[in-house]
């Protein structure tokens, strides 16, 4: 979100947390599924010799990608959209008062 406020000028606020998980949105989707995709024979081979210790380690691999992308999907924009209305920016404020204005 940052880049988005120091490149782009953007304003920070709800817009531009939906604008920037809708930008990370796709990247982050095709990220899992390709991993998941890589894993699932060694998460769903278990009964083949040699794999007592590569399936369950793809099985926690998976809950922790799955768990992840929830993370990077669901709480960190909510939790950047809370920090905007708790703590709004010290150059919105100055945007909206210029400094001759006082």
């Amino acid at each position: 979100y940052e880049h988005l406020v120091e490149v782009e000028g953007a304003a920070w606020n709800a817009e531009l947390v939906l604008r920037g998980a809708s930008e990370r949105l796709i990247p982050i989707l095709m990220t899992a599924a390709v991993t998941a995709l890589g894993l699932a024979p060694l998460a769903f081979g278990l009964s083949r010799p040699g794999q007592e210790i590569e399936g369950p380690m793809a099985v926690t691999v998976l809950g922790g990608l799955v768990s992840s992308t929830l993370l990077n999907l669901v709480v960190l924009p909510a939790l950047a959209e809370r920090y905007v209305q708790l703590h709004p920016r010290a150059d919105a404020k100055a945007v909206a008062q210029p400094e001759g204005a006082a």
